[in-house]
């Protein structure tokens, strides 16, 4: 068959990076995330966090084609911070988020399946 294994959209082959920074020689305080083996869901959800800090001026991401199972970040910020440094708080935060829902989600499971089994005798 012609088509590429699913395989190649998730592992990462031996020796290359996950991220790679690399910054911006005609902006200062700007810089570019590549980051391997994602998608629009990563890209999207980095990017909306970074808009929610008030020091960054740009932030921005591209899929640069279908087939290449790469995201790249753009982001900018002012003087106050780095383009590392708001892209570390960004994903530490978006860390924090997910682990909270992931905890509300199990909480509500948990209750669901005890109001169940209440019920379950009648």
């Amino acid at each position: 068959m012609n088509q590429p294994s699913r395989a190649e959209k998730f592992v990462l082959p031996e020796g290359t990076r996950k991220l790679t920074f690399t910054r911006d020689t005609k902006v200062s305080n700007a810089g570019t995330f590549t980051v391997q083996k994602e998608d629009h869901t990563l890209g999207n959800i980095v990017r909306m966090q970074l808009h929610r800090d008030p020091n960054i001026v740009f932030a921005g991401y591209k899929v640069p084609h279908p087939s290449s199972n790469m995201i790249i970040i753009k982001v900018h910020t002012n003087k106050n911070s780095s383009p590392m440094q708001a892209t570390t708080e960004a994903v530490n935060h978006l860390r924090t988020e997910i682990s909270d829902l992931s905890q509300k989600f199990k909480d509500e499971v948990n209750a669901y399946k005890a109001n169940s089994n209440q019920g379950a005798g009648y």
